[in-house]
């Protein structure tokens, strides 16, 4: 083949290595492109409508794993997480609160839990497992989907009730319900700054 056959060649196929490499450029900005962090915790809200499309146990894995990078006193970890997505025990679950009615429709919950055995003290894993139950909150807004927070304890009747239904020891107290699903894009985050609650080198 001679050269000027060879710069036909190559001048041919210029244009589909060019549109190649542009695609996969943008494929590639596509993949990586996350939201900041900053951008994730504004921008988390309370999310009690979900659409009816199933959170997979990978997706909660991802939530559970986030949960588990909280600071920790002592690094005890007192955390112990149930995941459920069984629909008559979601709707069990929905049972023990009047605020945790939107468990009916959601496609999964995360129960947070404290081992007692493993915590630093009596009172201390109630502090690692909030972080920990922040890091999922936020963990399902980054990934696009909803949650919110139900508070169960120090209400005996109502972690009682968590425990019962999930089959939980005495040693295990259940901090929180977060209902989780996909979003139905209602609810938007709400502006809490507030400069008066901020005080600068004292009161």
């Amino acid at each position: 083949m001679n050269s000027s056959r060879i710069t036909g060649l190559v001048l041919a196929l210029l244009p589909l290595v060019v549109i190649i490499a542009a695609d996969r450029a943008v494929f590639a900005e596509q993949t990586v492109k996350v939201d900041d962090t900053l951008t994730v915790i504004h921008r988390r809200k309370s999310v009690r409508k979900y659409l009816d499309k199933p959170v997979t146990k990978e997706q909660l894995t991802v939530l559970m794993k986030a949960g588990m990078a909280a600071p920790t006193a002592a690094d005890k970890r007192p955390w112990v997480f149930v995941a459920v997505t069984d629909r008559a025990l979601l709707d069990s679950l929905s049972e023990c609160s009047p605020t945790g009615k939107m468990l009916k429709q959601a496609a999964a919950a995360i129960v947070v839990c404290g081992d007692t055995r493993r915590a630093l003290n009596s009172e201390v894993w109630v502090q690692d497992c909030s972080a920990a139950s922040e890091n999922i909150l936020l963990a399902a807004e980054a990934t696009g989907l909803g949650a919110v927070w139900i508070g169960i304890y120090p209400e005996y009747f109502k972690y009682n009730h968590v425990r019962r239904v999930l089959n939980i020891p005495m040693e295990v107290i259940p901090l929180n319900i977060i209902s989780i699903g996909w979003p139905t894009g209602e609810e938007k985050p709400k502006e809490k700054f507030d400069p008066s609650n901020i005080h600068w080198q004292t009161w």
